[in-house]
C-alpha cells in the first residue's frame, strides 16, 4: 500500500511540474513583469526537489520490498 501511495504522490508532483512549466510559458507569452521570474523559478525548483525526493522515497520502498 505504501508503494502505491508513493506512485500516486510522484504522479501529483509530475503534474505540478507540468503546471509550473505552463505558468512560465504563459508568463513569457504575455510579457509578465520581471518580478515574476523569481517566483516562477522558485516554484519550479521547489517542485523539482519535491519530485526528486518522492522518487528517492519510492525507490527506497521498492528496494526494501524486493528484499522480502
Amino acid at each position: 500500500a505504501g508503494i502505491l501511495f508513493s506512485i500516486f504522490v510522484v504522479g501529483i508532483a509530475s503534474l505540478s511540474l507540468v503546471a509550473d512549466f505552463d505558468f512560465i510559458e504563459r508568463g513569457v507569452e504575455r510579457g509578465a513583469p520581471k518580478q515574476l521570474e523569481w517566483r516562477a523559478a522558485f516554484g519550479l525548483m521547489v517542485t523539482l526537489i519535491w519530485l526528486y525526493l518522492e522518487i528517492l522515497r519510492l525507490l527506497a520502498k521498492l528496494a526494501i520490498a524486493s528484499r522480502r
